[in-house]
């Protein structure tokens, strides 16, 4: 059984890395159809390519089965974001029938308009001091190593998967202040382009809230997270938590993945 969707958007897997969770991005995509994916930025991580090569054979059934997508009448588009920004070279080609844009703006089913980009450049980090954004990305490597110990402890003891480093975010000051920055400037933009809302990747939290009267999405990331954003055929707009999904469906005897586990509507929280 395959869960239909509108539109998909995906970002931050970071093929390349030792870190990415491609065993349940390939999951995930084998148990969706969609008419329209869009690949959010930092698919592939040239960073940690150019560090120390690791490619292992799942990443390349990965690169297939989006392939594969295209081939089978979806429409996939592929955003770079600052990892993979060799690929800004090609904007404007296609590989195989995956469509390589700077940005996109998408129409939901309902009307609304969104700004569909990767995000790293409304990062002043990224883009005025460069050398932090690869001093953030070292430090966060290291917490995904912590995180990763830590939850085969919470496996050991069968408790879920827990997002330590997104509990980090939540509570340190300095973090939640970054993160409200970035949803500001991005809302800002949002409004120059005279569109409803922004989907958005590159700082790995996962959000559907309203900042101000502009709708917020970030896709989260395959690293930790393991989020996707999806569009239903009324045009609503939600966000999946696959983690949940995979642990609902290990809970339950059965092969049917309950989909509807793995979705959480929340509130429309003002980023102010």
């Amino acid at each position: 059984m395959k869960k239909k969707y509108r539109s998909v958007w995906v970002s931050d897997v970071h093929l390349g890395s030792r870190d990415a969770q491609s065993e349940l991005f390939y999951h995930f995509l084998d148990t969706i159809r969609c008419d329209q994916l869009y690949l959010v930025g930092d698919i592939i991580d040239i960073w940690a390519l150019k560090k120390a090569f690791f490619w292992p054979k799942q990443y390349n059934e990965v690169l297939h089965k989006l392939l594969k997508r295209s081939r089978k009448g979806a429409k996939v588009f592929f955003i770079p974001g600052n990892h993979d920004e060799f690929f800004r070279e090609f904007i404007g080609y296609s590989f195989g029938d995956i469509q390589v844009v700077d940005d996109m703006i998408h129409e939901t089913a309902d009307g609304r308009r969104f700004l569909v980009t990767h995000g790293d450049r409304f990062d002043a980090a990224v883009r005025v001091h460069p050398w932090m954004a690869k001093l953030g990305d070292w430090g966060y490597r290291r917490l995904v190593v912590i995180n990763r110990v830590y939850n085969a402890v919470r496996r050991w003891f069968g408790k879920p998967y827990f997002s330590l480093s997104g509990a980090i975010k939540r509570k340190v000051k300095g973090a939640v202040k970054f993160l409200n920055n970035f949803e500001k400037i991005l809302a800002d933009e949002a409004h120059r382009r005279n569109v409803d809302g922004v989907i958005c990747g590159h700082i790995h939290q996962p959000a559907q809230r309203k900042a101000g009267d502009i709708e917020y999405c970030n896709t989260g990331d395959w690293i930790e997270n393991c989020t996707a954003l999806v569009e239903n055929e009324d045009g609503s707009l939600e966000l999946i938590y696959w983690h949940e999904v995979v642990n609902e469906r290990a809970e339950r005897p059965t092969d049917i993945i309950p989909f509807e586990v793995g979705k959480r509507k929340l509130e429309n929280v003002s980023a102010a």
